[in-house]
């Protein structure tokens, strides 16, 4: 079959404290400090095995994601972006949904045909973190097509655990669509855990404010919208994903770099009032520009939910938290607590519309064009259609 597939060299920053296990497995903690000028290739490599727990997949369609992009774009020195759990050789791709090809001999809940999208966190179900249901800070995380191998391939073979049938989706779209949509689920679920579970949701007719609205910033947007709050403004520095984000329920949009009479945070605390934000979503990954604004317009109890990742360092100034009674919570994954299954009946109720995030299509063959693409940082959501 064919696959797309990263590889780098291993080389250790100077001064990067990497422990015995990293160096023995080559498997580095912050890829950003490890792995240095990225390859990427299409090759022919063997379908996957199916074990007796997992289910081999046709993969229909595959999204390209921020870490995508982070693992194909470098510093300086040559190293990549991406500062998160990182093996390499890797097939990459992590969202996507397929159809079931073969079931193992210990598969109960699926059948060949079933259309499904699969949970990209692959947590380990025996660690004290998952067995207390937080599988997201799994002891023993692997991440698909960053750590092991994903889904830009023909096919992949993954544990039942992880997979979610949207067979009920064919209600609401044709055929044609229910696999883009349903490659939305994953990046979706991640704003879905920083909002609603590690950051505990907010009261109908609350505010939100949105930092960054890439597809997981568009995912806070959109499920803001539908949860009542009364008003949500989003921020970013290119026009064309403001642009999405209006049209996906954000009442008010801004680019940053365009902004000359105040900053983001004066112009929520203008939009509110004076009242401040209940909920501010961090989806840019840019702490150092975006934290300083959003504790400038906190409301009281107000949260701030850090979603973006990079390896980067900000200064708070912490007696705003306590005299607000204010929270900052960090939020990674989207497994557990019901999200997959929450979002996939939202999806088939008609409520939760995600197709406006979607605004490029590549074919496989094209899936290097795709990538390089997603670098401008203008689409919301690039899709690669695997298998036809």
């Amino acid at each position: 079959m064919k696959a797309l597939i990263v590889d780098a060299e291993w080389s250790p920053r100077k001064g990067y404290p990497l422990s015995e296990d990293e160096n023995l497995r080559r498997r580095a903690i912050i890829g950003s400090q490890v792995w240095r000028n990225p390859d990427f290739n299409i090759k022919d490599v063997p379908i996957p095995a199916v074990q007796d727990g997992e289910v081999l997949i046709r993969v229909k369609v595959c999204g390209i994601c921020g870490s995508d992009t982070h693992l194909y774009e470098t510093d300086e020195e040559g190293y990549i972006i991406f500062s998160g759990l990182t093996k390499l050789p890797c097939i990459l791709g992590h969202e996507f949904s397929g159809i079931v090809e073969k079931t193992g001999s210990k598969v109960s809940s699926l059948r060949i045909g079933d259309k499904i999208a699969v949970e990209s966190a692959m947590w380990c179900s025996m660690c004290q973190a998952c067995r207390s249901s937080t599988p997201n800070q799994c002891r023993h995380l692997e991440l698909m097509g960053l750590s092991v191998d994903g889904a830009f391939a023909e096919y992949i073979a993954v544990n039942e655990r992880y997979c979610w049938k949207i067979n009920e989706l064919t209600e609401v779209y044709p055929e044609e669509d229910v696999f883009d949509i349903g490659s939305l689920i994953e990046p979706v679920g991640c704003a879905y855990n920083g909002i609603f579970i590690s950051g505990g949701g907010f009261k109908p007719g609350g505010i939100v404010v949105v930092y960054g609205v890439g597809p997981i910033g568009l995912g806070a947007v959109v499920l803001a919208k539908i949860a009542g709050a009364s008003q949500i403004i989003a921020f970013d520095i290119v026009d064309e994903r403001i642009k999405i984000a209006r049209d996906m329920g954000a009442d008010y949009g801004f680019n940053i770099n365009k902004m000359d009479n105040c900053g983001p945070g004066e112009k929520v605390m203008e939009l509110t009032r004076g009242n401040g934000a209940d909920i501010q979503v961090e989806a840019a990954g840019a702490a150092p520009k975006t934290i300083p604004e959003m504790e400038k317009s906190l409301s009281s109890q107000g949260k701030i939910i850090y979603l973006g990742r990079a390896a980067t360092k900000t200064s708070m100034y912490l007696d705003t938290l306590v005299s607000g009674a204010n929270m900052v919570i960090g939020a990674r994954g989207h497994a557990g607590s019901g999200i997959f299954p929450n979002i996939i009946k939202l999806i088939a109720s008609g409520r939760l519309e995600l197709k406006k995030m979607i605004t490029a299509k590549y074919h496989f063959v094209n899936v290097l064009g795709a990538i390089k693409k997603s670098v401008d940082r203008k689409d919301g959501k690039i899709l690669v259609k695997v298998n036809d």
